[in-house]
């Protein structure tokens, strides 16, 4: 089958090299080259590099729903357009010029979670259970009709880069048992309950913001959920810290104390229960381990964290 691919980031590499593997991408469309880093070099996205090392033609065009790239995308004449975290919404023209239509790969149950963060969502609702969903993709967001589903258990300690690396892969696999269901006839498709569905929008910074009031247990989903990006933080002594790891605790006390300083890290009250700081990062310094942290600001249990 001939396939035109979309998408940018690490996520949908694997995607990338499952469809080169057995069907013939006539192009690759992903986001133009950013400039980043202290030294701001360009850097190509991972889909762009995994491109180049197959010799793939690429495209990278600032707005995909111009007349003119539309015009390039359709002169391809692929039989399938394939799109895993893109990051341009796909123009109706587009969706309807394949002959077997637009597919995506989707990090949730649909119609859970639909949106621009659902692995770190699942994380932070305490979810058991998430998955990958391929669908046909509509006119509005993550709202097409499903075509397969496949589940990965959420582990207790799971991070949001953890979930991410299994869901990636997962997906992948998904994609490949798609394409050949699409292209045997067999494919099933099942519009979506949209009145089950829930959104998980793209994150901000303050959706990291760690408050002490709230609970432990609360707290630990959320540093997880923000790991490896953007990062949980709070205010301690003035200065914004990255919280990267932490793991709760029972031991009560007022919200923002410090009750125990060792190995483990600095234990911390919550709004219930506790929470053990464990790996923490001030402005333009390294990650340190709770004791180190708390040693070099010379922390003290007794002392509230503000």
């Amino acid at each position: 089958m001939r396939i035109l691919f979309m998408g940018t980031p690490e996520f949908a590499v694997p995607s990338l090299r499952a469809l080169v593997s057995e069907h013939e991408v006539v192009g690759v469309v992903t986001q133009p080259d950013r400039r980043a880093g202290r030294g701001q070099r360009i850097v190509f996205s991972p889909v762009k590099q995994a491109a180049l090392e197959y010799g793939l033609p690429i495209f990278q065009p600032e707005r995909i729903n111009t007349p003119e790239v539309m015009d390039e995308l359709e002169a391809l004449e692929a039989d399938l357009y394939v799109v895993v975290a893109f990051g341009q919404k796909i123009p109706d023209r587009l969706l309807q010029a394949p002959k077997y239509g637009c597919v995506n790969v989707h990090s949730s149950l649909l119609p859970k979670y639909r949106g621009a963060a659902p692995i770190n969502a699942a994380i932070r609702s305490g979810d058991e259970v998430t998955g990958v969903t391929t669908m046909y993709l509509g006119s509005g967001w993550d709202d097409g009709d499903i075509i397969l589903q496949a589940e990965e258990p959420i582990r207790p300690r799971d991070t949001a880069g953890a979930l991410h690396d299994r869901l990636m892969v997962k997906g992948a696999e998904l994609l490949r048992e798609t394409v050949r269901q699409i292209e045997q006839g067999c494919a099933p498709r099942r519009p979506q309950d949209h009145s089950q569905a829930t959104y998980a929008f793209k994150l901000k910074k303050e959706d990291a913001q760690v408050d002490f009031n709230r609970p432990a247990d609360e707290l630990d989903r959320l540093i997880r959920a923000m790991n490896p990006w953007p990062v949980a933080w709070a205010q301690i002594n003035g200065e914004t810290v990255r919280l990267w790891e932490g793991l709760p605790d029972h031991k009560p006390g007022a919200a923002g104390e410090i009750l125990a300083l060792a190995d483990q890290g600095m234990l911390v009250a919550c709004g219930q229960g506790s929470l053990w700081l464990q790996k923490l990062q001030r402005p333009g310094g390294k990650v340190l381990s709770g004791l180190d942290f708390a040693n070099g600001l010379r922390l003290r249990v007794g002392e509230t964290l503000c």
